[in-house]
């Protein structure tokens, strides 16, 4: 079975060779500036504590991350949306691991700016067994320093994709988060941590486990 790293490595491939030249690279220099951008820099870090957020799930139901921190160390992981089909093998790639993440005491969350009638179809699409919480507007991540807007140049491109951020994430909202995975201890420190401004690039779930595993 392919890593997730292969996966993204090879939908990429794909997308670059069936994409016009010209989206293709208005979305790679999109990626560049925002590398370039200092965002990484200003992102949580190791040895840091985590805010803890109050999200809700798409049935209403609030979620705490210090009360999800009693129970053993969080998993912390954003995704732009169901739209993004490197969010999604990410998600998949994390049900994967499910079990083997739970077998070390730990707790995954999923955290999205999408609405929760979104997130839903998101959920049930890649039959997700763990929670997805919408921070509405990117309110938490962008207390985070993890938040982009979508560039206006890059809005034309994405919805001759058939992709409609609005749609996903409400009228007017085009802020996103980066790719970013964060494991959280009980005590609420930041024991792992990948942040890349290169959706393409996310945390190798098998990664999360064994680091989930050195910790027990």
């Amino acid at each position: 079975m392919m890593s997730l790293q292969e996966q993204l490595a090879t939908l990429k491939a794909q997308n670059i060779a069936a994409l016009p030249k010209q989206a293709v690279d208005i979305i790679l220099n999109d990626i560049k500036t925002l590398s370039q951008s200092g965002i990484i820099e200003g992102a949580p870090k190791v040895g840091e504590t985590l805010k803890d957020f109050r999200l809700s799930n798409h049935l209403g139901d609030t979620r705490d991350l210090a009360q999800l921190r009693q129970k053993g160390a969080v998993v912390v992981t954003f995704y732009r949306g169901g739209w993004c089909p490197y969010c999604n093998l990410e998600l998949r790639a994390y049900q994967e691991v499910l079990q083997d993440i739970k077998a070390a005491g730990a707790i995954l969350v999923a955290i999205t700016p999408e609405l929760p009638d979104e997130s839903l179809s998101t959920s049930e699409k890649n039959e997700l067994a763990f929670e997805v919480l919408t921070d509405t507007n990117s309110d938490y991540a962008r207390e985070l320093g993890l938040v982009f807007t979508l560039p206006e140049e890059l809005r034309p491109v994405y919805e001759s994709f058939g992709i409609e951020i609005e749609k996903h994430n409400g009228k007017g909202q085009f802020d996103l988060p980066l790719a970013a995975t964060f494991i959280v201890d009980a005590d609420g420190y930041i024991v792992f941590a990948v942040i890349d401004a290169d959706y393409t690039l996310r945390a190798e779930p098998t990664d999360i486990v064994k680091k989930l595993k050195s910790l027990t």
